[in-house]
C-alpha cells in the first residue's frame, strides 16, 4: 500500500502545475441579467426546475437572487430566474432580500427539494427588518411557505441576523429540518430549527404547517453563530451538527436518536472558544471511516481535526495551512480526481491583497496525511471579494467546477474556474435518495477500491459558510477501480451494491431501501 501511494505521489510532482483555469468569459460572461456586476453571498446547488439537472442558486445581497443552469446547446450557464411574473422562478429573485445563506432541502418529503434563503436587511446580529424566504414549488411556481398566513401566525418566519443555514434530518424519516446559526444580540437571536409540523399539514394539499423545534431539539444557543455542517460525524449514520462560532466555543451536537442534540465539543477537543469560525466541511481525510472537520477561522488559525477511536479530534494542521487569513468559504474535495482530497480556502480581499489558496491532503497508510500546498492557478483572485464558493459537475465531464461568489465589499461578477489537471484520471459519482426520491442530504458513500482502499463522502446539507455543495458523492479514482458502493442514509438503513467495470466514469443513482 505504502509503494502505491508513493508512485501516486512521484506522479503528481512530475510536471507539477496549477490547479484552475478560469472560464468565466465563455461559461457565464459578465451580463447585467445572467452574470450581474452586484454583491453576492452564498451558493447551493439542487435541481430548481426538476428537470434531473442540477442548478446553481446564488444569494444576492443587493439585488435579485440568480439561478444558474447550464445550457448545454450554448456551452454557458443561464439565470432562469427572469424577472417575468409569469415565470415559475420570478418569486426566486425575492430582490427586496438581502440574501447572504442558502440551503435546499426537502422539508416537506413530496421529493423536492424547498430552497431557504437567509436574509440580513439591516441586521449585524439580533433582529433583522425583513424575513427569511422558505420556497417551495406549489402551484406551477415557487411560493413562500414563511409568508403563508399559518406560519405567520405561529411566528415562524425569522426575523433574526442569521449567518449560516443548513438541512438536517433529525429523526430520519427523510423530512428536513432547517437550522438556521443565528448571531444573538444578548437573549435575542438563538440558533433556530425549522421543519413542518407533520399532523398540521396536508401536504397533498400543498398546506405545509412550519414548527420552530429548537428548544425541543436542545440546539436553541447564544452566541456569534457563523458556519454550518451536518452529517454523521459521530454517529455510523444519524446525522449530527457542527458550528464553528465566533465569540465563544463551538457546537458539536450529536444526535441522541429521539431527534434531540447533545453538545460534546469541549469533550472532544473542537470548542476553540477564542477563534472565530467561518466555513466548514467534512471529510474522510485519513481513510478510517471516521469523519474529520475541517474549518476556517476568521484572521485566526485554520483547523484540520482528524477523529480517533474516542471520538475526540487531533489537529494536523501545518504552520502553512493554519496561516491566518480573512476566510469565507472553505471546501473539501477530489478537484483532480487523483485519489486525493484538496482543501480550498477562499479568501475576501477586504484590507488589501488575500489570495484564495489550495491544498493536498495525501492519505499515507499507518501516517497521519501529509498537507501539501499547491499552485492554485487563476482561481487566486487576490483582489477578490470572495463570499461564497461551491462546487458542481455542470457539464457531466467527470470533473468539479468551481464556482465563486463575491461581495460585501466590493461588487463584483461571479467567477467560473474549470480544473487543468487529471483529465485523464477515472472517476465515480453517486447520488443517493430518500425513501420520497430527493436527495438524500446528510448520507454517507463509502466506495471500496482494489488498491487504495475505502473513500467517504458525504451528502453536502450546507457547509462551507452560507453555502451547500452538489448533492452528489463525488470519487476521483486515479488509476484505481471501484468494487463495492455502500450507502448509509439518516434513518440508519443501508445499502451495498458492487460497481462493474463499465460502471467506472458515470453516475449511480441509487434509491433508499425503503422507496
Amino acid at each position: 500500500m505504502w509503494m502505491f501511494w508513493t508512485f501516486l505521489f512521484s506522479l503528481s510532482l512530475s510536471g507539477v502545475r496549477s490547479m484552475f483555469s478560469v472560464v468565466t468569459d465563455t461559461v457565464l460572461p459578465s451580463h447585467a441579467f445572467h452574470n450581474p456586476t452586484q454583491l453576492n453571498y452564498g451558493m447551493a446547488v439542487t435541481d430548481v426546475d426538476g428537470d434531473g439537472e442540477l442548478e446553481v442558486v446564488v444569494a444576492g445581497y443587493n439585488g435579485p437572487n440568480l439561478v444558474l443552469k447550464y445550457d448545454g446547446g450554448k456551452k454557458r450557464l443561464v439565470n432562469i430566474a427572469v424577472d417575468d411574473p409569469d415565470s415559475p422562478y420570478y418569486r426566486l429573485r425575492d430582490p427586496q432580500g438581502h440574501a447572504i445563506g442558502v440551503t435546499a432541502c426537502d422539508v416537506d418529503g413530496d421529493g423536492r427539494e424547498e430552497i431557504y434563503f437567509l436574509n440580513t436587511n439591516d441586521a449585524f446580529s439580533g433582529r433583522a427588518t425583513y424575513s427569511d424566504k422558505l420556497f417551495k414549488f406549489r402551484n406551477g411556481r415557487f411560493e413562500d411557505l414563511l409568508s403563508d398566513d399559518i406560519n405567520v401566525k405561529r411566528g415562524v418566519a425569522g426575523r433574526l441576523a442569521g449567518r449560516s443555514v443548513a438541512c438536517v434530518d433529525r429523526k430520519g424519516t427523510g423530512r428536513y429540518s432547517v437550522y438556521v446559526a443565528n448571531y444573538a444580540r444578548g437573549d435575542v437571536g438563538a440558533h433556530a430549527l425549522i421543519e413542518m409540523d407533520e399532523e398540521a399539514s396536508d401536504v397533498s394539499k400543498g398546506i405545509i404547517v412550519l414548527s420552530e423545534v429548537s428548544s425541543w431539539a436542545r440546539v436553541n444557543k447564544y452566541t456569534g453563530g457563523r458556519g454550518v455542517v451536518v452529517g454523521p460525524i459521530l454517529n455510523d449514520a444519524r446525522s449530527d451538527i457542527f458550528c464553528d462560532n465566533e465569540n465563544g466555543p463551538n457546537f458539536l451536537f450529536r444526535n441522541n436518536g429521539d431527534g434531540t442534540f447533545t453538545d460534546v465539543a469541549e469533550k472532544a477537543g473542537v470548542a476553540d472558544r477564542y477563534q472565530h469560525g467561518r466555513g466548514v466541511a467534512l471529510a474522510d481525510f485519513n481513510g478510517d471511516g471516521k469523519i474529520d472537520i475541517v474549518y476556517g477561522n476568521w484572521n485566526g488559525p485554520h483547523h484540520l481535526f482528524l477523529q480517533s477511536s474516542q471520538q475526540r479530534f487531533k489537529d494536523i494542521a501545518t504552520k502553512a495551512f493554519a496561516v491566518p487569513s480573512p476566510v469565507r468559504t472553505v471546501i473539501a474535495a477530489d478537484f483532480d480526481n487523483d485519489l486525493q482530497l484538496e482543501v480550498f480556502f477562499n479568501n475576501i480581499a477586504y484590507r488589501g491583497s488575500a489570495p484564495n489558496r489550495i491544498f493536498r491532503v495525501m492519505r499515507k497508510t499507518d501516517a497521519d496525511p501529509v498537507i501539501t500546498e499547491l499552485d492554485i492557478g487563476d482561481a487566486s483572485e487576490p483582489e477578490g471579494r470572495g463570499t461564497g464558493a461551491t462546487v458542481v459537475d455542470f457539464d457531466g465531464d467527470g470533473h468539479l467546477d468551481l464556482l465563486v461568489a463575491h461581495g460585501e465589499s466590493a461588487s463584483q461578477p461571479i467567477s467560473v474556474y474549470r480544473v487543468k489537471q487529471g483529465s485523464g484520471n477515472k472517476w465515480l459519482r453517486v447520488v443517493p435518495r430518500t425513501q420520497f426520491g430527493a436527495f438524500a442530504r446528510g448520507a454517507k458513500v463509502v466506495v471500496h477500491t482494489q488498491h487504495s482502499g475505502v473513500h467517504t463522502r458525504i451528502i453536502d446539507g450546507g457547509s462551507g459558510y452560507l453555502c451547500e455543495m452538489e448533492p452528489v458523492a463525488h470519487f476521483g479514482l486515479g488509476t484505481d477501480q471501484a468494487t463495492k458502493i455502500e450507502v448509509y442514509w439518516p434513518d440508519g438503513r443501508s445499502l451495498t451494491r458492487p460497481v462493474l467495470p463499465s460502471d467506472m466514469n458515470s453516475v449511480i443513482e441509487i434509491k433508499h431501501p425503503g422507496a
